[in-house]
């Protein structure tokens, strides 16, 4: 009750008296898992009021103060929907953003295609949003799974391994990175083949069996995309049972800190992961971001304050790019934005509405009693996607 309640003021602060609008607001709409998930979306949370203080701070949107009305959709696809009808109608949001699961990211994709209404995918990894699914109101900011895919592909073909078993969740997210992730591997690396594949449902894996299967499998490397309390579960009885020595592993988002975290000395050593080294970044816009973050939240970021707070800055670029806030409009000024990031400056691509945010690789570790990465490589989100003209054709067609 005390998270329902703390959520609840949250979000009317954040609005600042969005139910009074003044002419001199512009009111967006923001949709995320905050009770289902509260590991990445409180962070994710603190990035987006970062944000936005300073975007108001510096003047709002040519004068007008950005207001960003936040719902809280449960982990539920269904809920999503109704809190997207509530800010449409009632609140009369410009624009909507936010989402985290996969299914949940499709489920309002098609909700802004069906009302003509520009969404912000914030989170959402799967590639069927901005490709086999993807519509002419939809962009993404997030690294997708074909992207980091391939950075890890890149680092799994350099792995003596030929034979892989993989652990991921059972949804839209795990089966399209999986999906990406053998694809590209065999394109790189024809001599390896997969014996095992293991599909725990989301937030409910039962570590014992899955790791029992893929040990009896017999493979040289694992591929697991599983995160949050999944993950804890898997490498607690993976550690147990020694199902992980002496193979390799390649480990989707769990260089992230907010999965890394709570592994603390259980952390895996050598795993090959992409996630978020904020205290090992050195460039200037990435300090900048850490040091108004600390000195706001007096902790440090997890990679959801950076997503939160570069989808916000998304929001005020688009916005400040035309004068025409219209859905019309506002695509139109979508296409081929650029946004500074924490991560350097991205470009929403015209061709398939995917953005070009990068992302980091490296190894995990342990310092302190905590779980760290290493030997870390940022990647170039444009160098991970096809051409635009290849991706365009991805897409379904007008």
């Amino acid at each position: 009750m005390k998270h329902i309640a703390r959520l609840a003021l949250t979000a009317l602060l954040f609005a600042s008296g969005a139910a009074h609008a003044q002419q001199g607001e512009i009111k967006v709409g923001e949709i995320n898992s905050y009770s289902a998930l509260p590991g990445f979306t409180e962070p994710y949370r603190k990035g987006m009021e970062l944000a936005l203080k300073q975007i108001n701070d510096a003047g709002g949107i040519k004068g007008k103060k950005l207001v960003v009305i936040t719902k809280d959709d449960g982990g539920k696809p269904g809920d999503a929907l109704t809190a997207a009808n509530e800010l449409v109608s009632r609140d009369g949001v410009v624009m909507i953003a936010g989402g985290f699961l996969s299914n949940i990211g499709l489920a309002l994709s098609d909700f802004a295609k069906q009302k003509k209404i520009l969404y912000v995918a914030a989170e959402p990894l799967t590639d069927a949003i901005v490709w086999s699914k993807g519509n002419d109101y939809t962009f993404r900011l997030r690294t997708s799974n074909y992207m980091q895919a391939s950075m890890l592909a890149e680092e799994a073909a350099k792995l003596p391994a030929k034979k892989w078993a993989t652990i991921a969740p059972n949804y839209e997210f795990g089966q399209s990175f999986v999906a990406a992730f053998k694809d590209l591997l065999k394109k790189k690396r024809p001599d390896v083949e997969f014996v095992a594949e293991q599909w725990p449902p989301l937030n409910k894996i039962d570590a014992g069996p899955v790791l029992q299967a893929i040990d009896a499998a017999k493979p040289d490397a694992i591929l697991n995309a599983t995160f949050a309390g999944d993950l804890v579960k898997l490498v607690r009885e993976g550690n147990t049972r020694g199902v992980f020595k002496d193979r390799a592993v390649v480990s989707y988002l769990t260089g992230e800190p907010e999965y890394l975290d709570p592994l603390k000395t259980e952390t895996p050593e050598g795993w090959i992961v992409t996630g978020y080294p904020w205290y090992a970044i050195d460039t200037p816009e990435h300090k900048a971001f850490l040091d108004a973050y600390q000195q706001l939240n007096k902790d440090y970021p997890r990679l959801g304050s950076v997503v939160g707070y570069a989808t916000v800055k998304t929001i005020a670029a688009v916005l400040t790019a035309t004068d025409d806030h219209s859905t019309d409009g506002l695509v139109k000024a979508m296409k081929n934005l650029k946004v500074d990031t924490p991560f350097g400056a991205v470009v929403y691509r015209a061709g398939d509405h995917q953005s070009t945010m990068g992302a980091y690789v490296g190894k995990t570790a342990q310092k302190d009693g905590k779980g760290i990465m290493v030997d870390i490589q940022f990647k170039k989100g444009a160098d991970y996607l096809p051409p635009e003209a290849e991706a365009a054709k991805l897409r379904p067609a007008n």
